[in-house]
Protein backbone atom coordinates (compact mmCIF):
# COMPACT_ATOMS: atom_id res chain seq x y z
CA UNK A 1 0.00 0.00 0.00
CA UNK A 2 1.16 3.50 -0.94
CA UNK A 3 -0.01 6.80 -0.55
CA UNK A 4 0.66 9.07 -3.70
CA UNK A 5 0.89 12.91 -2.89
CA UNK A 6 -0.14 14.16 -6.32
CA UNK A 7 0.46 17.32 -7.73
CA UNK A 8 -2.93 18.12 -9.61
CA UNK A 9 -1.96 21.41 -11.01
CA UNK A 10 -2.92 25.19 -10.49
CA UNK A 11 -6.43 24.28 -11.92
CA UNK A 12 -7.16 23.15 -15.60
CA UNK A 13 -7.06 19.42 -15.68
CA UNK A 14 -5.09 19.28 -18.55
CA UNK A 15 -2.50 20.80 -16.60
CA UNK A 16 -1.97 17.32 -14.41
CA UNK A 17 1.14 15.35 -15.50
CA UNK A 18 0.27 11.98 -17.30
CA UNK A 19 1.94 10.20 -14.24
CA UNK A 20 -0.54 12.14 -11.85
CA UNK A 21 -3.40 11.04 -14.25
CA UNK A 22 -2.46 7.03 -14.58
CA UNK A 23 -1.98 6.71 -10.78
CA UNK A 24 -4.74 8.99 -9.58
CA UNK A 25 -6.49 5.96 -12.02
CA UNK A 26 -5.34 3.22 -10.19
CA UNK A 27 -5.95 4.63 -6.68
CA UNK A 28 -9.37 3.36 -4.62
CA UNK A 29 -9.11 5.79 -2.70
CA UNK A 30 -8.78 9.17 -3.68
CA UNK A 31 -8.17 12.44 -1.03
CA UNK A 32 -8.45 15.97 -2.71
CA UNK A 33 -8.36 19.41 -1.33
CA UNK A 34 -11.56 20.46 -2.88
CA UNK A 35 -10.89 24.43 -2.10
CA UNK A 36 -8.30 24.29 -4.49
CA UNK A 37 -8.52 21.20 -6.77
CA UNK A 38 -11.81 21.24 -9.25
CA UNK A 39 -13.68 18.39 -9.08
CA UNK A 40 -13.31 18.05 -12.57
CA UNK A 41 -9.61 16.75 -12.66
CA UNK A 42 -11.47 13.21 -10.94
CA UNK A 43 -13.95 12.41 -13.56
CA UNK A 44 -11.83 9.62 -14.97
CA UNK A 45 -12.18 8.21 -11.35
CA UNK A 46 -15.77 9.15 -10.49
CA UNK A 47 -17.42 5.57 -11.40
CA UNK A 48 -14.50 3.62 -10.12
CA UNK A 49 -12.97 4.51 -6.86
CA UNK A 50 -14.22 3.46 -4.26
CA UNK A 51 -14.00 6.11 -1.52
CA UNK A 52 -13.96 10.47 -2.75
CA UNK A 53 -12.88 12.05 0.14
CA UNK A 54 -13.37 16.06 0.17
CA UNK A 55 -10.93 17.39 2.63
CA UNK A 56 -11.35 20.49 2.68
CA UNK A 57 -13.35 20.44 6.12
CA UNK A 58 -10.95 17.55 7.52
CA UNK A 59 -8.09 17.94 10.25
CA UNK A 60 -4.81 15.98 10.07
CA UNK A 61 -5.97 13.47 12.23
CA UNK A 62 -9.64 12.33 10.31
CA UNK A 63 -6.86 12.59 7.12
CA UNK A 64 -4.95 9.97 8.56
CA UNK A 65 -8.09 8.00 9.72
CA UNK A 66 -8.73 7.51 6.32
CA UNK A 67 -5.04 6.36 5.38
CA UNK A 68 -4.89 3.78 8.08
CA UNK A 69 -7.99 2.14 7.03
CA UNK A 70 -6.92 2.18 3.71
CA UNK A 71 -3.45 0.90 5.11
CA UNK A 72 -5.15 -1.81 7.01
CA UNK A 73 -7.08 -2.79 3.83
CA UNK A 74 -3.65 -2.52 1.00
CA UNK A 75 -5.49 -0.10 -0.65
CA UNK A 76 -3.49 3.00 -2.31
CA UNK A 77 -4.23 6.41 -1.75
CA UNK A 78 -4.57 9.27 -4.01
CA UNK A 79 -3.64 12.49 -1.93
CA UNK A 80 -4.18 15.25 -4.61
CA UNK A 81 -3.14 18.78 -3.96
CA UNK A 82 -3.58 21.71 -6.28
CA UNK A 83 -0.12 23.04 -8.11
CA UNK A 84 3.06 21.35 -6.61
CA UNK A 85 2.62 19.29 -3.33
CA UNK A 86 6.19 19.82 -2.40
CA UNK A 87 5.62 24.03 -2.52
CA UNK A 88 2.81 25.12 0.13
CA UNK A 89 1.27 21.84 0.12
CA UNK A 90 1.25 21.03 3.46
CA UNK A 91 2.59 17.45 3.10
CA UNK A 92 5.68 17.81 5.52
CA UNK A 93 3.44 16.84 8.66
CA UNK A 94 1.64 13.92 6.83
CA UNK A 95 4.78 12.50 5.90
CA UNK A 96 6.00 13.08 9.40
CA UNK A 97 2.54 10.47 10.37
CA UNK A 98 3.93 8.32 7.37
CA UNK A 99 6.79 7.95 8.26
CA UNK A 100 6.36 7.48 11.62
CA UNK A 101 3.66 4.72 10.96
CA UNK A 102 5.72 2.90 8.64
CA UNK A 103 3.55 3.73 5.55
CA UNK A 104 5.29 4.24 1.77
CA UNK A 105 4.62 7.19 0.42
CA UNK A 106 5.71 8.99 -2.93
CA UNK A 107 5.40 12.03 -4.17
CA UNK A 108 4.15 12.92 -7.81
CA UNK A 109 5.59 16.75 -8.94
CA UNK A 110 2.98 19.07 -10.09
CA UNK A 111 2.76 22.67 -12.74
CA UNK A 112 2.92 25.16 -9.97
CA UNK A 113 1.36 28.50 -9.72
CA UNK A 114 4.43 29.99 -10.60
CA UNK A 115 4.63 28.22 -13.86
CA UNK A 116 1.31 28.54 -14.86
CA UNK A 117 0.95 32.07 -13.71
CA UNK A 118 3.64 33.31 -16.24
CA UNK A 119 2.60 31.12 -18.81
CA UNK A 120 -0.85 33.52 -18.66
CA UNK A 121 1.27 36.40 -18.57
CA UNK A 122 2.76 35.00 -21.06
CA UNK A 123 6.57 35.96 -19.45
CA UNK A 124 10.10 34.74 -19.13
CA UNK A 125 10.56 35.38 -15.08
CA UNK A 126 14.39 34.78 -16.08
CA UNK A 127 16.06 37.69 -18.51
CA UNK A 128 19.42 37.72 -19.19
CA UNK A 129 20.94 40.61 -17.50
CA UNK A 130 17.68 41.61 -15.63
CA UNK A 131 17.02 38.67 -13.51
CA UNK A 132 17.99 35.29 -12.98
CA UNK A 133 16.64 34.60 -9.83
CA UNK A 134 13.20 33.84 -8.67
CA UNK A 135 12.28 33.81 -4.89
CA UNK A 136 9.06 31.91 -3.99
CA UNK A 137 7.70 33.12 -1.05
CA UNK A 138 4.59 34.00 1.12
CA UNK A 139 3.79 37.11 3.55
CA UNK A 140 3.93 36.30 7.22
CA UNK A 141 0.40 35.33 8.65
CA UNK A 142 0.05 33.02 11.74
CA UNK A 143 2.99 30.90 10.03
CA UNK A 144 6.29 31.86 11.74
CA UNK A 145 8.87 33.45 9.70
CA UNK A 146 12.45 33.68 10.35
CA UNK A 147 13.78 37.09 10.57
CA UNK A 148 15.93 36.16 7.71
CA UNK A 149 13.22 35.65 5.68
CA UNK A 150 10.69 38.45 5.83
CA UNK A 151 9.85 40.04 3.06
CA UNK A 152 12.12 43.51 3.34
CA UNK A 153 14.97 41.08 3.70
CA UNK A 154 14.28 38.86 0.69
CA UNK A 155 13.48 42.31 -1.32
CA UNK A 156 16.79 43.29 -0.64
CA UNK A 157 18.42 41.01 -3.94
CA UNK A 158 16.24 42.89 -6.31
CA UNK A 159 15.45 39.44 -7.44
CA UNK A 160 12.28 38.88 -9.20
CA UNK A 161 9.49 37.68 -6.49
CA UNK A 162 5.95 35.59 -6.73
CA UNK A 163 4.08 35.84 -3.57
CA UNK A 164 1.68 33.37 -2.09
CA UNK A 165 -0.90 33.78 0.01
CA UNK A 166 -0.84 37.36 0.46
CA UNK A 167 -2.86 39.17 -1.22
CA UNK A 168 -5.42 39.99 1.53
CA UNK A 169 -2.28 41.95 2.65
CA UNK A 170 -1.28 43.05 -0.86
CA UNK A 171 -0.86 46.95 0.64
CA UNK A 172 1.02 45.99 3.41
CA UNK A 173 3.50 43.57 0.76
CA UNK A 174 3.71 47.29 -1.34
CA UNK A 175 4.95 49.11 1.67
CA UNK A 176 7.56 46.60 2.18
CA UNK A 177 8.43 46.41 -1.29
CA UNK A 178 8.60 50.46 -2.32
CA UNK A 179 12.27 51.37 -0.65
CA UNK A 180 13.94 48.15 -2.28
CA UNK A 181 11.83 48.37 -5.96
CA UNK A 182 10.23 51.67 -6.24
CA UNK A 183 7.51 52.74 -6.91
CA UNK A 184 7.84 51.86 -10.74
CA UNK A 185 8.38 48.55 -10.57
CA UNK A 186 6.12 45.85 -12.57
CA UNK A 187 3.59 44.15 -10.69
CA UNK A 188 1.00 41.40 -11.89
CA UNK A 189 -1.76 39.46 -9.84
CA UNK A 190 -2.97 36.11 -11.27
CA UNK A 191 -6.25 35.47 -9.73
CA UNK A 192 -7.59 31.55 -9.89
CA UNK A 193 -4.83 30.81 -12.85
CA UNK A 194 -5.97 28.26 -15.45
CA UNK A 195 -9.05 27.81 -13.81
CA UNK A 196 -11.88 28.92 -15.73
CA UNK A 197 -12.47 32.51 -14.36
CA UNK A 198 -9.00 32.87 -14.17
CA UNK A 199 -8.30 36.97 -13.79
CA UNK A 200 -5.23 38.85 -13.62
CA UNK A 201 -4.12 42.57 -13.25
CA UNK A 202 -0.82 44.25 -13.88
CA UNK A 203 0.56 47.05 -12.94
CA UNK A 204 3.11 49.04 -10.96
CA UNK A 205 3.77 49.08 -6.95
CA UNK A 206 2.36 52.72 -7.14
CA UNK A 207 -0.66 51.65 -8.52
CA UNK A 208 -1.20 47.56 -8.09
CA UNK A 209 -3.14 47.82 -4.79
CA UNK A 210 -5.90 50.11 -6.08
CA UNK A 211 -6.17 47.83 -9.30
CA UNK A 212 -6.73 44.69 -7.19
CA UNK A 213 -9.16 46.39 -4.91
CA UNK A 214 -10.89 47.20 -8.45
CA UNK A 215 -11.05 43.53 -9.21
CA UNK A 216 -12.29 42.62 -5.85
CA UNK A 217 -9.27 39.97 -5.81
CA UNK A 218 -9.43 37.99 -2.08
CA UNK A 219 -7.89 34.74 -2.46
CA UNK A 220 -6.51 31.69 -4.22
CA UNK A 221 -4.03 34.78 -6.05
CA UNK A 222 -0.20 35.01 -6.78
CA UNK A 223 1.41 38.40 -6.89
CA UNK A 224 4.42 38.39 -9.00
CA UNK A 225 7.15 41.40 -8.59
CA UNK A 226 9.40 42.16 -10.73
CA UNK A 227 11.73 43.98 -13.61
CA UNK A 228 11.32 40.97 -15.81
CA UNK A 229 7.37 41.88 -16.10
CA UNK A 230 7.84 44.61 -18.33
CA UNK A 231 10.95 44.61 -19.83
CA UNK A 232 12.41 44.61 -23.41
CA UNK A 233 15.82 45.69 -22.96
CA UNK A 234 17.66 42.72 -21.98
CA UNK A 235 20.15 40.45 -24.23
CA UNK A 236 20.03 37.12 -25.89
CA UNK A 237 20.52 33.97 -24.07
CA UNK A 238 23.86 32.36 -24.97
CA UNK A 239 21.88 29.51 -25.36
CA UNK A 240 21.23 29.89 -29.43
CA UNK A 241 23.53 32.34 -30.13
CA UNK A 242 25.41 31.12 -33.07
CA UNK A 243 28.71 32.09 -31.54
CA UNK A 244 28.39 30.32 -28.39
CA UNK A 245 29.50 26.91 -28.75
CA UNK A 246 28.66 24.10 -26.45
CA UNK A 247 28.73 19.90 -26.57
CA UNK A 248 25.78 20.16 -28.77
CA UNK A 249 26.83 22.70 -31.20
CA UNK A 250 30.52 23.10 -31.61
CA UNK A 251 31.68 26.20 -32.86
CA UNK A 252 32.09 25.93 -36.68
CA UNK A 253 35.41 27.15 -37.91
CA UNK A 254 35.33 29.83 -40.20
CA UNK A 255 37.72 28.75 -43.48
CA UNK A 256 41.05 30.68 -44.41
CA UNK A 257 41.75 32.17 -47.70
Amino acid sequence: MTVYFIGAGPGDPELMTIKGQRILQQCPIVLYAGSLVPREILASVEDKAELIVDTATTNLDEIMGYIRKAHAEGKDVARLHSGDPSLYGAIGEQIRRLEQEEIDYQIIPGVSAVAASAAYLGKELTLSGVSQTIIMTRYEGKTPFPERERLPELARSGATLAIHLGITRIHKIVEELLPHYGEDCPVAVCYRTSWPDQDKVTGTLKDIVAKVREKGFSRTALILVGHVLDSDDFADSYLYHKDQAHIYRPKVKKAKG
